[in-house]
């Protein structure tokens, strides 16, 4: 017999109902013993009867445990087998075999049932622990199978992440970036929120922040492909305006669904530091800390990335200053409900909790530290959404001094 003990087995008077157990099998006298077995142990169990494959489809749902005997009408030898393997892979199945084809059952074991009774070689106290163990065995491949997994999403989403958290390009010393990224909503690791800072050879520094319609990693990956196709277009030297129309035409080719789009922010500044072009397809606008205050850059708002049937994106000039900090975001940041209220952040409560993590005015962004408004931000965010972020939120700091 190949039943060995399962730790943690659970006993069939642990369940608060009797299990449904199927048995599947042709033969009247061969079941007719079964159920003898199964009263003869007392088991906690109700047992149905199949006399074929055929039969069996409307009961194997829901069953705890399959008794499936090898010799059916409409099916000879491993076949049943490897029917309920494809169709039932949730099921428990135990293999039903005579004496003369054992080695058929141990076959039936190494492709995938749970064990295997030899008919008229158990007494009901065995068949009771073999249902019990196939119960447990099943339960611990489904467990390794999912953990398996998981583990092979983890190495995905760590592919994707890599994508869609990039390391700035940048030469001017003068320059600093920090960023932040997260998944909204439960248990899901990947948004499609991405960001990237990239210094031309002309001495511009463009940074882009980006969010991909909808959630999961379909739009990740949509992500990344915008990203990359940015990047590569900035660092081979195409002018500005042109960018993100090219970048439509990926978004259009790559697109896993129709009509996806993406809200797009994207900032160049000057290689004098003191100034910039802003363009806004869809998204919010950045905000712009100096040591006078906290302000919103403003410029005309164009159709998302996607969406915009004109192709085209003008940039609109922006005076940044001497000294100074650019915080550009993604809107799960500024939409998420205050307190579960119905009133929402938005811009100004934004910038009211940049104000208040700065400190009193004159603000030097030489002395402030990005990475450490960053964390201070998502912490009062979070409290605000009382922990819980429903949407994907990117947050990219670029500061100058």
């Amino acid at each position: 017999m190949a039943a060995n003990p399962a730790p943690g087995g659970a006993d069939f008077a642990q369940h608060a109902v009797p299990l449904r157990v199927l048995l599947i099998e042709d033969d009247d006298g061969d079941a007719f013993l079964v159920q003898e077995l199964l009263a003869e142990a007392d088991a906690d169990v109700v047992m149905e009867r199949a006399r074929s494959l055929a039969d069996a489809r409307r009961l194997i749902p829901g069953a705890a445990c399959v008794l499936l005997d090898l010799g059916l009408p409409d099916a000879r030898g491993l076949q049943a087998l490897r029917w309920m393997l494809q169709h039932y892979p949730e099921a428990a199945t135990v293999v039903l075999t005579g004496l003369t084809d054992e080695h058929l059952g141990e076959q039936a074991v190494r492709a995938g049932a749970q064990d295997y009774l030899v008919k008229g070689d158990v007494s009901g106290a065995t068949l009771q622990r073999v249902i019990r163990y196939a119960m447990e065995r099943r339960h611990w491949d489904e467990t390794q199978r999912q953990l398996h997994t998981a583990r092979i999403n983890a190495r995905e989403n760590a592919r994707l992440e890599h994508g869609l958290l990039p390391q700035p390009v940048l030469r001017d010393p003068r320059l600093r970036v920090s960023a932040r990224c997260w998944a909204g909503g439960k248990q899901r690791l990947l948004g499609g929120d991405f960001y990237d800072v990239v210094e031309a050879a002309d001495g511009w520094v463009h940074a882009l922040i980006g969010d991909v319609c909808g959630h999961g990693p379909g739009e990740a990956a949509l992500g990344v492909c915008l990203r990359v196709a940015w990047r590569a277009l900035v660092l081979a030297g195409h002018p500005a305006e042109e960018v993100l129309a090219t970048v439509q035409q990926v978004l259009e080719h790559e697109q896993q669904e129709e009509a996806m789009f993406a809200t797009v922010c994207m900032l160049s500044v000057a290689p004098d530091r003191s100034s910039g072009m802003l363009r806004l397809a869809g998204h919010p606008a950045p905000l712009l800390v100096t040591p006078d205050g906290v302000t919103e850059l403003t410029a005309p708002v164009s159709p998302p990335v996607g969406l915009n049937a004109a192709r085209r994106w003008p940039g609109h000039e922006v005076s940044l200053g001497d000294n100074w900090s650019l915080l550009m975001y993604t809107d799960g940041l500024i939409e998420g409900r205050i307190s579960q209220g119905p009133y929402r952040l938005d811009t100004d409560g934004l910038i009211d909790l940049v104000r208040d993590a700065l400190g009193p005015l004159p603000y030097d962004p030489r002395q402030a530290s990005e990475e450490q408004l960053l964390r201070r931000l998502m912490e009062q965010v979070r409290k605000l959404s009382s922990g819980e972020l429903n949407d994907d939120i990117a947050i990219l700091a670029l500061g100058y001094s």
